[in-house]
């Protein structure tokens, strides 16, 4: 059976991982947005954070950031390492590194996004249409295929790929994010299917979140919503208390 949440503990450091074994939590696009909220709640309750990004000098940013969240404080306890998740080389290199340094990690969130210019379907250069699907997309594609593999030797591991309200119903301007997602719904599906006993892999939809992608689309707008800091508590307890009973569902937090 699935475990009910975690009680919110936000304001009591100590507590904030009780009933939940300190885990390895895989975190790509861990340098901005949500991936990094993430990042910084799960280390304060005392979990490894595996993250990478694209851009070094964010992960330069948040390497001290994440030291002195952590419970308790630690300057070597994480992993943060520059990849661009839409080539499989980087990630397969990636793979390599977070073996021989931390192992497999117990929790895997695909979080790095990007998000076309509002325009109609039509007026997005193909440039462009082709850099949300190889991030979103193929970049999710890329981390299953060489940390699946992985977690198969241990035969558990919970996956969790982001994808959105959009990748549940359609929206005009932004017909590549949506495909994306859309796209990310059905990966998460089938390959659930293939997962043996102990394993899941869950689509997560986060919600309407004030970040630089949704600021993008609402303008101004966006700072009416909950900021990835508010959010992060609420997915830290659903993600923490995800079981292979979980398998192949599409969540919201």
């Amino acid at each position: 059976m699935r475990l009910p949440p975690m009680p919110t503990t936000a304001g009591n450091p100590s507590m904030r991982s009780a009933g939940v074994a300190n885990r390895t939590v895989l975190i790509t696009g861990v340098s901005r947005g949500l991936g990094k909220a993430l990042a910084l709640e799960l280390a304060k309750r005392g979990h490894c954070i595996i993250g990478c990004a694209r851009s070094q000098d964010e992960l330069n940013c948040l390497q001290p950031e994440l030291a002195s969240a952590t419970n308790p404080p630690s300057d070597n306890k994480h992993l943060l390492l520059n990849v661009d998740v839409s080539l499989n080389i980087s990630v397969e290199e990636f793979a390599r590194a977070v073996m021989e340094k931390k192992g497999v990690p117990d929790i895997i969130v695909n979080s790095a996004g990007t998000i076309n210019r509002n325009n109609k379907l039509w007026e997005v250069p193909a440039e462009e249409f082709d850099s949300v699907i190889d991030t979103n997309l193929k970049g999710t594609a890329n981390v299953l295929r060489h940390f699946i593999p992985l977690m198969l030797e241990k035969k558990q591991g919970v996956i969790i790929n982001m994808s959105s309200g959009w990748g549940r119903s359609g929206a005009a301007q932004v017909a590549p994010y949506c495909a994306s997602k859309w796209a990310i719904e059905g990966l998460t599906g089938s390959v659930a299917k293939e997962l043996p006993p102990g394993m899941a892999v869950v689509a997560l939809n986060p919600g309407v979140i004030y970040t630089d992608m949704l600021q993008s689309c609402f303008g101004n707008s966006a700072s009416l919503y909950q900021t990835p800091e508010s959010w992060a508590p609420k997915a830290a307890n659903m993600i923490l208390n995800l079981t292979m009973a979980d398998n192949g569902a599409s969540l919201s937090v």
